[in-house]
């Protein structure tokens, strides 16, 4: 997916000799890594396509984004005592997450299809991505059996890393979540401007190999809301916050992972979760009912 290439950092056990930097420079690597602010809105649907359609005037859609969309799919690590969860509730200014993920139906996912292992992270106000794509069988060993997979002298540093943190702190699935997204970026100017509207936000805290059969996913944040993100490599154009302003959109303090942690049950609801009784349908105007959230409504 569109993300700005940046010098990716050493790992703290591990890192490439001499030798190996000057053959990396002949070797295609597989890693990739940026850094971004974000900013989240969350947006009723009818409203997220009028706001859409206005950006769509100065941006361009994705090459990756077709028409409706596609999808987002993320396997969540942790520890047995969330330690990721609360970093991200606590607002720690230095925290990070890894996950598995796959862009794109999962129906027939196989262990060739291919797939990014992430390690996300903040650092005071600045989000940092790095990831490696894989073949999902190969992520798999390297997340879940804990093998040191192949890799290319230029990813050591992070394929070590990754190990390095599961076997360190005895990471395990712990939660997926997948969305359908749209995506937009800045023409001209905005290159480095990114707006996605994720819809239809769901996940399970059970059943965590992307291929099983009929799982039951839950709505994780009620379906008539899209969460829209901007993501800037420097700052905000005017002209986004003055749309934003415009529309009567308000920043929030929203995660998918933490969304899904809480709708669980894994952890008690913060003061950041999107609870439903806050955000009614517009269609029925009721509040739905207390207890686990709905259960995604199968479509063909």
């Amino acid at each position: 997916m569109a993300g700005r290439i940046t010098t990716v950092g050493r790992a703290e056990d591990a890192g490439p000799d001499p030798a190996e930097e000057e053959h990396a420079l002949q070797v295609a690597s597989r890693l990739h890594a940026f850094n971004r602010y974000e900013l989240k809105y969350l947006v009723p649907l009818e409203l997220a396509g009028r706001v859409r359609d206005e950006l769509a005037e100065r941006m361009d859609r994705d090459l990756h984004s077709p028409t409706g969309g596609y999808g987002v799919w993320s396997l969540y690590y942790d520890t047995a005592r969330l330690r990721f969860y609360w970093e991200k509730i606590e607002g720690l200014k230095f925290r990070r997450k890894l996950r598995i993920r796959h862009y794109g139906d999962l129906a027939g996912i196989t262990d060739e299809s291919p797939v990014c292992v992430e390690i996300k992270q903040r650092v005071n106000r600045v989000t940092q991505k790095r990831r490696i794509s894989l073949p999902y069988g190969t992520a798999l060993r390297l997340c879940d059996r804990r093998e040191l997979i192949e890799h290319g002298p230029r990813e050591r540093a992070f394929v070590h890393e990754v190990l390095n943190l599961i076997v360190r702190l005895d990471l395990r699935p712990t939660a997926i979540t997948g969305y359908q997204r749209e995506a937009l970026v800045g023409r001209d100017q905005d290159t480095g401007v990114r707006v996605t509207f994720d819809r239809r936000v769901r996940g399970r805290d059970r059943d965590f190999h992307f291929g099983t059969p009929t799982p039951e996913n839950r709505f994780t944040i009620p379906p008539h809301l899209a969460v829209m993100e901007v993501k800037v490599n420097e700052r905000t154009p005017y002209w986004i916050t003055d749309l934003a302003a415009r529309h009567n959109l308000n920043l929030v303090r929203v995660s998918k992972y933490v969304q899904s942690i809480e709708a669980f049950g894994l952890a008690p609801r913060s003061v950041f979760h999107v609870r439903e009784e806050n955000h009614p349908s517009p269609v029925t105007g009721q509040q739905p009912p207390a207890g686990k959230p709905p259960v995604e409504a199968r479509v063909p």
